[in-house]
């Protein structure tokens, strides 16, 4: 704790360039918001603006459809927001490298740009 603090300060700094990266892909996306964390290594976006909307002739309603859509159309994991208090949200780790995280944002914006309805 008292020794030098030059990494700490790095990897800091790449947490915060992933977390700007995830958010301003996320918000592009139509029918997602997600908000700046302000801890930890995860986005908690709302994408109850996709709920209604149908992939393979079912509409998704709740955090749970939406993560098995995205698992399926995209595959791309996340966790439903459900578990953590909000069937609106889903909770997505950046906690990956930069371009993981980009080629994630391709596939989760390809998949809901698929979406019928």
């Amino acid at each position: 704790l008292g020794g030098p603090q030059d990494e700490v300060a790095k990897m800091a700094g790449e947490f915060d360039r992933r977390r700007r990266v995830i958010v301003a892909g996320l918000n592009r996306i139509p029918g997602w918001k997600c908000p700046m964390p302000q801890g930890a290594f995860y986005a908690f976006p709302d994408v109850s603006g996709l709920f209604g909307r149908r992939f393979n002739g079912q509409a998704l309603h709740g955090s749970a459809e939406v993560t098995s859509f995205l698992l399926e159309a995209a595959r791309v994991a996340v966790v439903p927001g459900a578990d953590f208090g909000s069937d609106r949200h889903l909770r997505i780790s950046y906690a990956c490298g930069l371009d993981q995280i980009r080629e994630g944002l391709a596939r989760i914006e390809a998949a809901c740009a698929g979406l019928e309805g």
